[in-house]
């Protein structure tokens, strides 16, 4: 019996030696078909921001599938879930305001593809600043997006001018190996692949 067992974990960690990252499958048709309904918005928010309006519709077919009314576990909320406590309190604060949005604010489409344009624009310019590769960046924000760009930039150093330097040597495809290996969320490569199919189906 035990020898059962272990070839069974030879066997396993041999399927697993290979960096080969599989995916379970997820079809991104009727996601993107709802996102982009609200396009109008996304468009008129990314360009007010400087973020792609793809990246932003691809976020919302992840995120909510183009529900305005989710409200996830964690309290995030809407099309882009946006939570009012972490991203909410960022915007706000680059704004001038004081405290932070509202749930009723955040289930209005127009306030929260806002809110989530604004909160990527705050990533970029901020702690993802220098990233050279306009792929690279969107990779790199839509991680950030998801798990905070602390996490992604503490798994290349612990100072973020060196991780920015060692970003600038991957490519799109080093680049996400990176996230896979190496980043502390086990959710954020799949959520990274799903944004990427979601562009895809566009």
């Amino acid at each position: 019996m035990k020898s059962r067992w272990l070839l069974f974990l030879i066997v396993l960690l041999a399927g697993c030696s290979g960096h080969e990252y599989k995916q379970q499958p997820w079809d991104p048709t009727l996601p993107v078909a709802r996102a982009k309904q609200w396009m109008p918005i996304s468009q008129q928010a990314g360009s007010a921001w400087g973020v792609s309006p793809e990246l932003i519709t691809a976020i919302i077919a992840v995120e909510s599938g183009g529900n305005p009314n989710v409200v996830s576990a964690s309290n995030a909320v809407g099309l882009m879930q946006i939570k009012a406590s972490t991203a909410g309190k960022d915007v706000w604060r680059r704004m001038g305001w004081a405290g932070q949005p509202t749930d009723s604010e955040l289930k209005n489409p127009e306030r929260n593809i806002s809110v989530g344009a604004a909160y990527l624009s705050i990533l970029e310019k901020g702690p993802l600043a220098g990233i050279q590769n306009p792929e690279v960046m969107q990779d790199a924000l839509a991680v950030s997006y998801a798990n905070g760009a602390g996490a992604l930039l503490r798994s290349f150093s612990s100072d973020r001018a060196t991780a920015i330097e060692k970003i600038n040597k991957l490519d799109r495809d080093a680049f996400f190996q990176h996230v896979v290996k190496k980043h502390p969320a086990a959710q954020a490569p799949r959520y990274l692949w799903k944004i990427n199919k979601a562009l895809d189906a566009m």
